[in-house]
């Protein structure tokens, strides 16, 4: 039964999000009012910190609903109660990403036109029917888990949902993966680092909303779905890590990424902020401090699922910023073997410096990300009710 105090805290956390989007609404307007000048984007990194969070929110969104898939196509009692968060979390990201990278092209009015003239030899293109459709799709899966007369057809809506997640995210990693002007770029483990990346990213999203909802609603999760779901993480940070370095790995293999893998790595030729942001930010805050706290004795139980949830996501947003920003800060190599040099500062690394409209439009995102979660979690019944004797068997 909810309480006066319930539903004061409830618009409380309406207003906050209105807020947050509304700053990000407004940064959007300023910079189309005022041009891209206002940002720290110009003819070289094309794509600025607007970029990191949409991805980050896309990306997540896809992993996300690992949850519902482990649940409803795998048969797995821990996960099936969550299936339904799953999918209101992976809209809301859905569109959260979306308003972002609609808002920040400059001329989002134009929009109509990608949706109604496509360029299918562009991956752009193909990645306005990836999205749309997921949407479709998840808005499907929920009606047969709510409805009861199509409960039977939930594992069948399960599985396209599954599928049509790996293609979504595959075809967010090949945007990437088939530029092949950025050294940083052009390869073809793109896409299925990302869909692991995915797994991470999308579960730890999942465990930060979930904790909160459970603290707003006076609930507390079982040690042994703690447990679970902590060794889950696990799991899927170190797939991670590892796809990371095997990319690299593969960079360096080859000759002529050798100077992209020293200025991202090791900081040379102006390499700046990105080895602290790589090393630091994601393989230590972001992979390794969380792995502790996942595995480590000391934390049995999932006591440290949520810090090592949050580092996570820290994590996820250092590593888009060295590969989004980084990537195309270092230059173009035009002419293979020569040295190339002219007033249009040809050869020369690009130095960005994100603006504070760019950092309230990405924000933004996330709070309209935030407030469809939360009306949606207060409209309809979401949260997670665990059948604990059923998930010990």
């Amino acid at each position: 039964m909810r309480t006066p105090a319930d539903t004061r805290n409830f618009w409380l956390l309406v207003a906050l999000g209105g807020l947050v989007t509304a700053l990000g609404l407004g940064a959007a307007h300023y910079m189309e009012v005022h041009g891209h000048i206002v940002t720290g984007m110009n003819n070289q990194v094309v794509w600025g910190l607007p970029h990191v969070f949409a991805i980050f929110m896309i990306v997540a969104a896809s992993g996300v609903l690992n949850v519902a898939s482990i649940g409803s196509v795998f048969g797995q009692p821990v996960y099936k109660p969550r299936a339904p968060l799953s999918g209101l979390l992976c809209l809301a990201l859905l569109v959260g990403g979306l308003m972002v990278l609609m808002l920040d092209l400059g001329r989002p009015e134009r929009i109509i036109v990608a949706a109604t003239h496509y360029n299918f030899t562009s991956v752009f293109a193909w990645n306005v029917i990836l999205y749309s459709g997921m949407v479709g799709i998840v808005v499907v899966y929920l009606w047969t888990m709510f409805e009861r007369r199509y409960n039977a057809w939930s594992k069948p809506a399960g599985v396209a949902v599954l599928v049509w997640r790996f293609v979504l995210t595959t075809g967010t990693g090949s945007i990437f993966g088939f530029l092949v002007a950025r050294q940083a770029y052009q390869s073809a483990l793109l896409a299925p680092l990302f869909i692991v990346l995915s797994f991470a990213w999308g579960l730890a999203v999942f465990l930060v909303v979930q904790a909160t909802m459970d603290a707003w609603n006076g609930r507390t999760l079982a040690t042994e779905i703690r447990r679970r779901l902590s060794r889950l993480l696990g799991i899927f940070i170190a797939a991670s890590l590892y796809l990371v370095a095997v990319y690299h790995m593969t960079n360096l293999y080859f000759a002529r990424q050798g100077a992209f893998e020293a200025f991202i790595l090791l900081g040379r030729d102006g390499g700046g902020i990105y080895p602290l942001l790589f090393w630091g930010g994601y393989v230590l805050v972001g992979s390794v401090a969380p792995l502790v706290l996942l595995f480590h004795p000391r934390f049995d139980g999932g006591r440290g699922m949520l810090a090592a949830s949050a580092l996570v996501i820290l994590g996820a947003f250092a590593w888009l910023f060295v590969f989004i920003i980084g990537g195309q800060a270092f230059p173009l190599e035009i002419f293979p073997g020569h040295v190339v040099s002219s007033s249009f500062a040809d050869g020369a690394v690009e130095h960005y410096v994100p603006s504070l409209p760019e950092f309230l439009l990405g924000v933004g995102g996330l709070g309209a990300a935030f407030l469809l979660t939360i009306v949606g979690v207060r409209a309809f019944d979401f949260l997670p009710q665990d059948d604990l004797p059923a998930v010990q068997h």
